[in-house]
């Protein structure tokens, strides 16, 4: 994220860079200077996930109705203070950045199978900030959730970096907010410190481009060459190694080693081989073209270097499905992208190239495949629904690169996925009526296509009888349960019962809920159903949507720890009466869900069987519930049938044998002749 080293040589050896601001008094000088204008800040959402999310617990896949809950106080606390707030997402991943993004999603990887290691051994979620992994799906339901608030919301369709400075420039705004130090080396509104926020008293720090320039003596048209030299997104640590140690030796003939040596040594290596001095700065031809390239990114409309032979502009990039879509629908994919109104499609329909970031998934899982593979199906149809499924007159056939990660995927080129047509409705979809006809039997057809996308087109009339909310749930459910063939009995009621339970509970009640112990596999059934979400709502987006987006969030239905709690109880052996609280209107409505889903699967060749894993907890309960009936329950056998996903990911997944350690929780034996190692 930024400069290499920015931050901390700003922070620590020249805290005079790092200006202490009071957010009121900025606002209030800004609207004397801008009377025609409201004080505007401009936050970078990505940046902002992690200041934003400060639910105490994260591995059970969200606390989304207290995450609702934050982000309102923190929209509250800047309107209270005067100030117009206007939110930026990163829309697409420049392919000049894939290489660092891959990088960085490895890392997440690892950090990933630690976390899941500590909750083997430990069962519960790690304290420590080192282990710690944002809810799958935050940044796309954030943008949805602000745009719910009433705030302006924006999705890039090019750097986000970029996009942001821009507006804030050419807006006139009194700053972004945000937690990277490119906002530094931009010429553009100041740069305020998201991680150094107080909302009680709306103070924070301000990074000061000028006062840097001041410290290191350089123009602030240097500060973009200063950026690629010390290494950024765009040009590599390793690739400027060779001038930077010039610089440093150069440096150190002169000056003592001091704390920060590095950043002053580039800096007087810059004013040493400015334009126009005697000293010309000797590049060779790699090295030339990273700086060009790494410079220009920084230069927004209007502005120039010094740096550059000449100032030719960015080359427009090749939109590579233009030719295969209507241009009306082109322009929609476009707006209702910038203003945060669809997912995936613009990406698709533009760039024929999508990503998804890591989730909490098990690299030891054997039973549950990683969310790429279980929802491939469900995204070929996707892009089947607005790219053609059949090759063009030249033989060539239309294909989406995805960047998806999941364990034991290297992530060394992208998956190439070719659309797939839908099972029940044939024929190419007529795209301009699903996304911009308005009579009422047009919804009938965008919520058939949606479920067929999903594979559930001929349950369309029997599902009319529930709300939006619940058809998501069980869209998903009985999607996951056909798909993974693993669902058992008791996982299918534990995501119902939380999906009925949590429609009528409190941020309160919610903020209670507490789990004796963390089980893994509830973790990654979380993680999988919360992802699923973020299908659902691109599904949504491509059929013209059928249903309105603010229903289909997670915090309309899932909460985490709600379906931790139902998890453990289903697989205990508590009763239906239990698992709904007692409430008859919520037993009810539980007991027409589940009928459904477990007859939608008997359809498919895929009944659902109980197969509880007789959870027993040394620590919270020293004897199981079931024992003090005096049930015997079935044991859990395993199965090596892969899940029914498509077979394009099937080289990159390969599940691993489950670690043979276990923590303080026992599973049922997984196979007959397993014995516990305890």
């Amino acid at each position: 994220m930024g400069v290499k080293g920015l931050q901390y040589f700003m922070e620590t050896c020249c805290p005079d860079t790092c200006v202490p601001v009071g957010l009121k008094q900025m606002a209030m000088n800004h609207a004397k200077a801008h009377p025609d204008s409201a004080a505007t800040l401009v936050v970078d959402g990505m940046a902002c996930l992690r200041y934003w999310y400060r639910c105490q617990a994260w591995v059970h896949g969200g606390q989304w109705q207290e995450y609702m809950h934050i982000l309102q106080e923190f929209v509250d606390a800047f309107t209270a203070a005067g100030i117009r707030l206007v939110f930026f997402f990163d829309g697409t991943v420049e392919e000049q950045k894939r290489a660092e993004w891959v990088k960085r999603r490895l890392r997440v990887n690892q950090d990933i199978a630690r976390i899941f290691q500590h909750i083997k051994t430990h069962a519960e979620q790690p304290n420590s900030r080192d282990l710690f992994c944002l809810p799958s799906g935050l940044a796309t339901f954030s943008r949805f959730a602000l745009k719910s608030l009433g705030q302006d919301t924006r999705c890039s369709v090019r750097e986000g970096d970029y996009e942001i400075s821009d507006y804030a420039l050419s807006h006139d705004c009194m700053g972004i907010l945000g937690q990277d130090t490119d906002f530094v080396i931009y010429n553009t509104a100041p740069y305020l410190s998201i991680s150094k926020l107080n909302l009680n008293n709306m103070t924070t720090v301000l990074l000061s481009r000028e006062r840097l320039c001041q410290v290191l003596k350089l123009h602030m048209t240097d500060l973009p060459l200063l950026s690629c030299l010390l290494g950024n997104d765009i040009v590599p640590e390793h690739q400027m190694q060779r001038l930077r140690n010039s610089a440093l030796a150069s440096y150190r003939k002169k000056h003592m080693q001091v704390q920060g040596d590095k950043v002053y040594a580039v800096a007087e290596f810059i004013t040493a081989h400015h334009p126009g001095r005697e000293e010309t700065l000797m590049l060779v031809e790699a090295e030339e073209e990273a700086l060009e390239k790494g410079i220009r990114i920084y230069l927004l409309p209007g502005q120039t270097s010094p740096w550059l032979k000449c100032c030719r502009p960015f080359p427009e990039s090749v939109r590579s499905m233009d030719k295969y879509v209507p241009g009306e629908i082109l322009q929609a994919a476009m707006e209702k992208h910038t203003r945060a109104e669809c997912f995936l499609v613009y990406n698709v329909l533009y760039d024929g190239v999508v990503d998804c970031s890591n989730s909490l998934e098990d690299e030891d899982e054997v039973e549950l495949p990683p969310q790429a593979v279980l929802y491939l199906p469900v995204r070929e149809r996707i892009y089947g629904l607005i790219l053609p499924v059949q090759p063009d007159c030249y033989g060539h056939t239309v294909s989406v690169k995805e960047w998806f990660v999941f364990p034991g995927n290297p992530l060394q080129e992208p998956t190439r996925v070719t659309p797939k047509p839908l099972n029940y409705i044939k024929g190419p979809p007529d795209l301009m009526a699903l996304w911009f006809r308005t009579d009422p039997e047009v919804k009938t057809i965008q919520a058939s296509t949606l479920l067929d996308v999903f594979d559930l087109y001929e349950f369309t009339e029997e599902l009319k009888q529930f709300d939006s909310p619940v058809i998501a749930v069980i869209c998903l459910v009985t999607y996951i349960a056909i798909q993974t063939r693993q669902l058992s009995l008791e996982d299918v009621d534990a995501y119902l019962s939380q999906a009925v339970c949590v429609r009528f509970k409190s941020f309160t009640e919610m903020q209670q809920l507490r789990t004796p112990v963390v089980d893994p596999r509830a973790v990654q059934l979380g993680s999988l159903f919360v992802r699923g979400l973020t299908y659902l709502i691109a599904a949504n987006s491509a059929c013209g949507l059928p249903f309105p987006m603010g229903e289909l969030m997670p915090w309309k239905t899932f909460d985490g720890l709600l379906f931790h709690s139902k998890y453990l109880q289903a697989h205990s052996g508590s009763p239906k009466e239990e698992l709904l609280e007692g409430n008859p209107s919520w037993i009810s409505l539980f007991l027409s869900v589940r009928e459904l889903v477990l007859g939608a699967c008997r359809r498919r060749g895929t009944p659902v069987q109980s197969r509880p894993r007789r959870l027993q907890y040394r620590d919270a309960w020293p004897v199981e519930v079931d024992d003090l009936r005096g049930e015997r329950r079935p044991q859990l056998h395993h199965t090596t049938e892969q899940p029914a996903a498509s077979t394009h990911y099937q080289q990159g997944y390969r599940p691993r044998p489950r670690h043979p350690k276990r923590g303080r929780y026992q599973l049922a034996p997984r196979w007959p002749n397993s014995q516990n190692t305890d």
